[in-house]
């Protein structure tokens, strides 16, 4: 969900996107009985209009799941695409446009997937395999710019090598042996490459069609095929309104009761409060503290914790230049110079957690002990004024100034800008002579000018794309495609190749190398600066059943979902 992944950002609650989240009861349950509903109700469904109105709170950036980076787009896909795998009620991978389970060999390097027959896009064509080829290989090769492109590296067999311009994408490894029958070869065993295959990047693209639009694919509804339960409608690449209408060519539409979903952008948590309190929304995006604290006991409220990690990401080169955030000193300082305990529960007070850590709880356990990843690796960086202070002044003589002025990236939402004036008083306040200015841009223009390094500080977001701590531990390595710090270490580099190769079949060694890549990353070098682990507040109207969010991939899929007045 999914870069976010999906599968970055710094907008806060639902506009600071990563991501990939999952929505429960009050009681902390990952479903929502108010939501879920009673199956044995489905003739009331028949006879009530099957229209369901959603609030979201930030555009979407592309339509095209090859470029696509963020929480918005990947919800977008989860409800018009499948990939040979999708995501059931329990966040289990399983087969979609796979026609079961896949053989594999002995060493567990090659899957053969046979392709469901019925599967047809939105204009009629069906699913093949070639659908897959060219879509992976369109996104290993380096002239389409795929900043997820990395998620195939050191997966796929050849694709590192192409990534890196050293072979062609031609030869990456996977094969349409007939129009049903797909062929992968890896570059060696992965445990989670399930949910791999039901992430975005994964997904099949009809040749023809993205061909014959060429630039314009992806950049509005009308440029841009489906395959999954609903088709989008009414977007024009730039505006605050579209929807989601039945897909009739999809395979499995027996199954999906609503026939349209009208989704509106609200930037403001007033407006989508007053949306939804005058019919004109059934759910609401996450709350702000404001609302959150004022509903928190209301019948409609339902709250999940995310496995969502939220952190400040230093910026280490600007325009070819070292920032004073280059100092190691300075990134200490400012990681342990603010209150996240004070700002969950005083800013959000939606269910989020302060975190000491960059992986989230919850996302994935030791294979021999069962521990979670969380609590194993501990407090990496804790608030902590008077040590924050004693790096700031090691850090100032050290760059000969007695005073830094840097900025503070933001969107240009309600949320956002509370949270980074939050931000600027705490940090201001404790380590004197920092000057923090606040940079409020669209949500579109924060993702550019973070990819582009284009800034100082930038609360950052990341949701797991899959089932794995390497799905946050791979970003920061030399020149990964979202490090965007400038970031460089040889021993944390060789430490996520370790993990990803050479202990690829060692799951214990495998386990302790990602330990100590985290610690390396926040402890040692204090790349980025862990703040929460995301909850949220939403609300949902008691006659939305089934409405399934996901702790990965996409925030949540609307395929199963019913309306019973």
């Amino acid at each position: 969900m999914k870069k976010s992944k999906y599968y970055l950002f710094i907008a806060l609650i639902a506009s600071l996107a990563i991501v990939i989240s999952a929505c429960s009861s009050g009681s902390g349950d990952k479903k929502d009985d108010n939501a879920k509903g009673d199956s044995s109700k489905g003739d009331s469904a028949e006879k009530t209009e099957q229209v369901l109105n959603l609030i979201e709170t930030a555009e979407i950036p592309t339509g095209d799941p090859t470029l696509a980076t963020d929480a918005a787009s990947f919800i977008v896909f989860g409800q018009t695409m499948e990939g040979l795998y999708r995501l059931d009620e329990n966040d289990k991978p399983v087969p979609a446009i796979s026609d079961g389970e896949p053989e594999v060999s002995e060493d567990g390097k090659e899957y053969t997937f046979k392709l469901r027959e019925d599967a047809k896009w939105s204009n009629g064509d069906p699913v093949t395999a070639n659908d897959f080829v060219y879509s992976w290989r369109r996104a290993v090769n380096p002239e389409t710019g795929s900043e997820y492109a990395y998620m195939f590296s050191g997966i796929i067999k050849n694709a590192s090598d192409i990534i890196d311009g050293k072979k062609s994408p031609e030869d990456l490894g996977v094969e349409a042996a007939d129009d049903y029958t797909l062929k992968v070869t890896l570059e060696q065993p992965v445990e989670y490459f399930d949910s791999l295959l039901a992430f975005g990047t994964y997904l099949p693209l009809n040749e023809k069609f993205v061909e014959e639009k060429g630039d314009k694919f992806g950049t509005n509804s009308d440029n841009m095929l489906a395959n999954g339960p609903f088709v989008l409608t009414n977007w024009d690449g730039t505006g605050l309104k579209w929807s989601y209408e039945k897909n009739d060519n999809y395979y499995d539409k027996d199954k999906v009761n609503l026939t349209k979903v009208n989704v509106q952008v609200a930037k403001t948590p007033n407006t989508a409060v007053n949306l939804y309190n005058t019919g004109k929304a059934d759910r609401t995006a996450a709350l702000s503290a404001e609302y959150a604290k004022q509903y928190q006991n209301n019948e409609d409220a339902s709250t999940f914790e995310e496995g969502s990690s939220w952190y400040l990401k230093f910026n280490q080169k600007r325009n070819g230049k070292d920032t004073p955030l280059a100092n190691e000193n300075i990134r200490k300082a400012l990681a342990m110079a603010f209150d996240k305990k004070a700002f969950t529960e005083t800013v959000l007070a939606n269910g989020s957690v302060p975190s000491d850590g960059y992986v989230p709880k919850g996302l994935a356990k030791n294979p021999e002990t069962g521990k979670d990843f969380r609590e194993e690796s501990g407090d990496l960086m804790s608030y902590d004024v008077e040590k924050a202070k004693e790096y700031w002044k090691k850090g100032l003589k050290e760059l000969g100034v007695k005073e830094i002025k840097l900025d503070y990236l933001s969107d240009d939402t309600e949320n956002a800008k509370k949270t980074a004036e939050y931000f600027q008083n705490q940090l201001e306040t404790n380590l004197e002579g920092l000057k923090l200015e606040l940079t409020n841009v669209p949500f579109k223009v924060r993702l550019k000018k973070t990819t582009d390094q284009d800034y100082d500080i930038v609360m950052h977001g990341w949701g797991p794309d899959y089932l794995d701590p390497m799905t946050f531990l791979d970003l920061y390595v030399t020149d990964g495609t979202n490090n965007n710090t400038g970031y460089s270490n040889k021993e944390y580099d060789k430490l996520i190749h370790d993990a990803k190769v050479t202990y690829a079949n060692e799951p214990a060694k495998r386990w302790e190398t990602m330990l100590k890549a985290e610690k390396l990353l926040v402890q040692d070098d204090t790349v980025v600066a862990p703040i929460y682990q995301r909850g949220r507040l939403v609300l949902i109207k008691p006659y939305v059943k089934n409405f399934e969010e996901h702790l990965f991939g996409p925030d949540y899929t609307l395929k199963n979902v019913k309306i019973e007045k």
